[in-house]
């Protein structure tokens, strides 16, 4: 199971991260967030460390932001990817794909991100399948962008019948462990975790972090 850890701000965590089996590193570049990971030495910190094989892919957290940010943030901070967590639609996605393919030498592949309620219209995903390479399943209802700490009801996964795989996000601390080996769904390709595993936003507890790491793992 791959696992993304999410809300990062310094380059100090970024490097011990890069030291585990976590599978995805991520940035939030939204300013209303208490993680906004928009720094001058984070970025050139990534670009004087060039993601070497077998470290995180680096992802980008953008909501509902202006096309040439996320094109200039991508190059700036060396993303492998952009992850979507706003009302961005499916012809959104297209054009940044579009854009990638015409004027950028520096490409990265889309999470779109949709925000699960119980009345959540699981078809609204198949409008995406084109342009999105990953979605991710995080909990609705809330006003903040990812970090909120409450799971929603992991049954629901039930009615994705999409083949667009996926990660598992919302809520997840380190006793879920146990919890996510019991979750089955032929797309589940990981999970995201963010807020619980924080001392505060923007800096995880690294311990506890490697621990949840090798108990998912192994």
């Amino acid at each position: 199971m791959n696992i993304k850890v999410c809300g990062l701000k310094t380059p100090e965590q970024v490097r011990e991260i890069n030291k585990t089996e976590v599978d995805y590193v991520g940035f939030i570049f939204h300013q209303s967030s208490p993680r906004f990971a928009e720094d001058d030495k984070l970025a050139a910190w990534l670009t004087e460390h060039p993601r070497a094989e077998g470290e995180p892919e680096r992802v980008g957290v953008f909501v509902n932001a202006e096309l040439d940010y996320i094109l200039n943030t991508v190059h700036d901070y060396q993303l492998d990817w952009v992850q979507l967590h706003g009302e961005e639609s499916p012809g959104y996605c297209q054009e940044l794909q579009l854009l990638w393919s015409v004027t950028s030498s520096y490409q990265a592949k889309i999470i779109k991100a949709f925000k699960i309620t119980p009345d959540f219209d699981w078809s609204v995903t198949n409008s995406y399948v084109s342009s999105c390479q990953l979605f991710l399943f995080d909990t609705g209802g809330q006003s903040s962008v990812g970090g909120t700490g409450i799971q929603w009801d992991w049954s629901q996964l039930e009615n994705y019948q999409g083949l667009t795989p996926f990660l598992l996000s919302g809520g997840i601390g380190p006793k879920d462990a146990k919890k996510l080996e019991k979750v089955s769904h032929p797309q589940l390709k990981g999970i995201d975790v963010n807020s619980g595993f924080e001392t505060a936003p923007g800096l995880k507890d690294l311990s506890t972090l490697a621990t949840f790491v090798a108990e998912l793992k192994n």
